[in-house]
């Protein structure tokens, strides 16, 4: 491995165990949940020096939640299959009794004395809460680092980044340190660190987890799971979704609970979307997930290769992003504002500059461009493609050295579309490039349609095993 790390090849590693895993360990009573937290606590206080993945680890907070748990276990009545599963929690959701800083210097450190919707039915659901995973100021880009809490690095290569802004609940998971990890995805920040760190991300779809406060970013910002497995993703996602009527946004119903759908590949029509609209796809990730669309065949499914509709969907996106980062600022005072990451101040700068005529043209622009998704994915099963257009690359950058780009989104290609259509959209490993990086591969569905697509990509997991041992068996401590 590089940085001189070396891996723990121990599959019965109970950092490494999933949650169905330690359900069946819990009732069975050969590992209690306080053992497996105090695991996952000693692996967080490993792998932190080495990659910055937390804020703050809770150990005191975290046993005494797994000691509730284990009596619950052992009285045959767990809250649910979330209940004694070290979790943690992305710097940028309300948690009661933490600071909560969005990677900002401008922030207070006061304690919060209430936990956002999410967080409240991951504790209701029995989750175990070990720490608070970094994120960039205000989660503002793909990159994980900030003046607050400095560079987090990717443990595959720890001179990469790990992507954003979930980038250390992507190293938290990677390293094992917890199973479930609660990220936020407004440009694709959930799937650029599955994609960068080898594990699995889910954006679902828009309102299935509700938010509060309202993110600054609007309507495309969702909050979503980050874990090991698809299965994992499924089992999280349960227990974090619901009906909040603090988020006016959600909407007045609730999606169907998520479960495991049989045979949902088999003869599917599947659409590839290869062609990013803003970037190149680097070759070598090209390579990879053109090998992985080689195991389709197996389920007898067809892939046909499709082009998304709509028009500029970088200008579309920025509009909606540069604004939501004007919004952000204006909540901090002037005077508070030199510490503050320049490429923020500059997004923000270009969004305050948009006028009205031209952020309501990008709305109606939007919405066009959601049906349009929607009758896509009425006509195919499902639409995959890279995780990614670029494998990791050097931290402290915003773009790939070399690549002529100037902003971030202009990588994340693959990722921003569907945070304007809103549909569920979940990555995969699919195998790793010439330099030892991971590969992440994405599959989306229509919206509501979590359940289907998060068993395809649990069967696409599956099919890629002999590509992906590595992303099961290692550990980085």
């Amino acid at each position: 491995m590089p940085n001189g790390i070396s891996p723990i090849a121990d599959a019965d590693d109970p950092c490494r165990l999933a949650a169905a895993e330690l359900n069946a360990a819990y009732r069975a009573g050969s590992l209690s949940p306080v053992e497996v937290t105090l695991a996952a606590l000693e692996r967080a206080e490993a792998i932190n020096p080495l990659f910055n993945a937390f804020t703050m680890i809770d150990r005191k907070g975290a046993i005494e939640a797994a000691g509730a748990s284990e009596k619950r276990w052992r009285a045959g009545e767990p809250l649910s299959a979330a209940d004694g599963i070290p979790t943690t929690l992305k710097d940028i959701v309300w948690v009661k009794g933490w600071s909560v800083r969005y990677g900002s210097r401008t922030t207070t450190s006061a304690a919060y004395d209430k936990d956002a919707p999410a967080v409240a039915l991951l504790r209701r659901a029995g989750a175990v809460f070990i720490g608070q995973t970094t994120t960039p100021e205000f989660g503002w880009k793909a990159i994980t680092d900030s003046g607050l809490c400095g560079i987090t690095r990717n443990p595959w290569n720890a001179q990469k980044t790990p992507g954003g802004s979930s980038g250390g609940a992507a190293v938290a998971a990677a390293t094992g340190a917890g199973v479930f990890h609660l990220g936020t995805d407004g440009g694709g920040s959930i799937r650029i660190p599955a994609s960068f760190t080898g594990i699995a991300g889910l954006k679902p779809t828009f309102g299935r987890v509700p938010a509060y406060p309202s993110s600054a970013f609007g309507t495309v910002a969702h909050i979503g799971p980050m874990a090991r497995t698809a299965l994992d993703l499924s089992i999280m996602a349960d227990a974090m979704s619901g009906r909040d009527i603090s988020d006016w946004q959600q909407g007045v119903g609730t999606l169907a609970p998520l479960g495991r759908i049989e045979d949902t590949l088999l003869g599917a029509r599947i659409g590839y979307w290869s062609k990013p609209p803003s970037g190149a796809l680097d070759s070598g990730i090209a390579a990879a997930v053109s090998h992985a669309l080689t195991y389709l065949d197996a389920f007898g499914a067809t892939v046909e290769p499709i082009d998304l509709p709509g028009g500029d969907l970088l200008d579309l996106f920025q509009h909606h992003w540069f604004t939501g980062a004007a919004a952000r600022l204006a909540l901090v005072a002037p005077s508070e504002r030199a510490g503050i990451d320049p490429g923020f101040l500059e997004i923000a700068e270009a969004g305050a500059a948009f006028d009205v005529q031209a952020l309501v043209a990008a709305q109606l622009e939007r919405a066009e461009f959601g049906a349009a998704m929607d009758r896509l994915l009425d006509a195919y099963d499902f639409i995959v493609s890279p995780g990614t257009s670029v494998p990791a690359f050097d931290v402290g950058l915003e773009v790939p050295p070399g690549s002529g780009l100037s902003r971030w989104t202009e990588w994340a290609a693959f990722s921003y579309p569907i945070n304007l259509s809103q549909q569920p959209a979940c990555v995969i490993p699919c195998g790793m490039t010439a330099a030892g990086l991971p590969v992440g591969f994405q599959i989306i569905g229509a919206r509501g349609d979590d359940a289907r697509m998060l068993s395809a990509a649990a069967d696409l997991e599956a099919a890629f095993l002999p590509m992906t041992e590595a992303f099961r068996l290692k550990d980085f401590a």
